[in-house]
């Protein structure tokens, strides 16, 4: 198993592994803690998800806001 340090902040862009319905695997990270938030890009849907699952389902970051 990895054991990279993955450090997520608000307005991280991320691709995820699987598609969102409405067919965008492109995400932007909106809360950090915990659980991590994501908006899709496309719809603009949010979803709540633990941090352990979501670096399972984590594919890349594609760009970090500074």
């Amino acid at each position: 198993m990895e054991n990279k340090e993955l450090n997520y902040t608000l307005g991280t862009k991320v691709m995820m592994k699987k598609s969102h319905p409405c067919g965008s695997n492109e995400w932007e990270i909106t809360r950090v803690g915990a659980d991590i938030k994501i908006k899709c890009l496309k719809c603009k849907h949010t979803v709540l998800i633990p941090r352990i699952e979501f670096n399972k389902k984590l594919k890349k970051i594609i760009s970090e806001e500074v």
